[in-house]
């Protein structure tokens, strides 16, 4: 072999050395995301239910991290930059103006808790979103709309997403203490379709997040995320507060707003994470993180009926779905 074919294999290896370190350096980084997640959730519900009002806590989260965020590109010169690119591409065709609108996603989920839960139960509201979550990842990651490319539907790939949401439905029924997926009230086929739908944009948030990341970087991202969920959210809660009159009073403990700094934090390295492990993966690995800092939380800080054998189930089965996944991708 001349010296030029021994180059090229010799990159070619360098190249598969460092796709593998990325790929398991973004499952943790996916696993970290989940955590994050779930910590978040805590924090939000705690502010929900001293103010009355989920929607308004959420809105202080999404309306306190875009106020951080504002406060660091004010800062940065380097991150300001990043938004000329994303200006630059909006023009030139590069980016669509719709792929900066990943934020209202998360405010239609935000908005469906609301809406939801009461009726139809957390348990039913997190299968349905998980579930149109994994099957929203295998379509977006078919149709390449995320920055990684196109990634095909494999046997490996649907096992992963189905046993992902069994995963989740026990981990669901275990957290809930019963064996009813429903809440008390009966869950009507339309309730049930607004977390199917909230969890289904999850993915392609994600995957839109991604390629503004690509361009103007993962705070580029992030920056519009937040000010597209805030705008959405002040909007909504608006309608709340002129239906119910004003939420309660705001509590003075600190760590209630922490919310929309963990948001930066895992919203950024859902951006770098994308491209490296798609759609499907980063969906996997983050309710893997979610089930794990739940389960830990509930050890160290219980709130509802504690831990349960199925919960721990549901969550090790996350993991096996991760790793089938992540071998299909291999």
């Amino acid at each position: 072999m001349n010296q030029g074919g021994r180059l090229g294999v010799a990159n070619r290896a360098g190249e598969n050395r460092a796709v593998a370190v990325r790929r398991w350096v973004g499952l943790g980084f996916g696993g970290s995301i989940g955590v994050a997640v779930a910590t978040q959730a805590r924090i939000n519900g705690e502010l929900g239910h001293r103010l009355g009002d989920g929607i308004a806590a959420a809105t202080i989260s999404f309306g306190s991290g875009l106020l951080i965020l504002a406060v660091v590109f004010a800062c940065s010169g380097q991150l300001r930059a990043g938004v000329g690119r994303v200006r630059v591409a909006l023009r030139s065709g590069e980016l669509r103006w719709w792929q900066l609108l990943g934020g209202l996603s998360g405010a239609f989920f935000v908005a469906g808790q609301g809406l939801t839960v009461a009726t139809i139960g957390v348990t039913a509201f997190t299968v349905a979103a998980v579930a149109g979550q994994v099957v929203s990842s295998l379509v977006v990651d078919r149709l390449g709309w995320g920055p990684g490319g196109r990634t095909p539907v494999t046997a490996w790939r649907i096992g992963a997403a189905v046993l992902g949401m069994v995963a989740v439905l026990l981990a669901a029924l275990g957290r809930n203490g019963s064996g009813s997926i429903g809440g008390g009230h009966g869950a009507s086929v339309l309730l049930v379709a607004l977390p199917l739908i909230a969890g289904l944009l999850v993915a392609w948030q994600q995957a839109v997040n991604g390629r503004v990341g690509v361009v103007g970087g993962p705070f580029s991202a992030t920056l519009a995320n937040f000010a597209t969920g805030t705008a959405a959210l002040v909007v909504i809660e608006a309608v709340v507060l002129v239906h119910r009159g004003g939420f309660g009073q705001l509590p003075t403990a600190p760590w209630l707003y922490l919310g929309g700094l963990i948001g930066i934090v895992f919203v950024a390295l859902a951006v770098l994470t994308v491209r490296w492990i798609g759609v499907l993966l980063l969906g996997l690995t983050s309710v893997a993180g979610q089930l794990l800092a739940a389960l830990v939380l509930d050890v160290v800080a219980p709130t509802g009926t504690g831990l349960s054998v199925w919960a721990v189930v549901g969550c090790l089965l996350t993991f096996v779905a991760v790793a089938a996944a992540a071998r299909s991708r291999g």
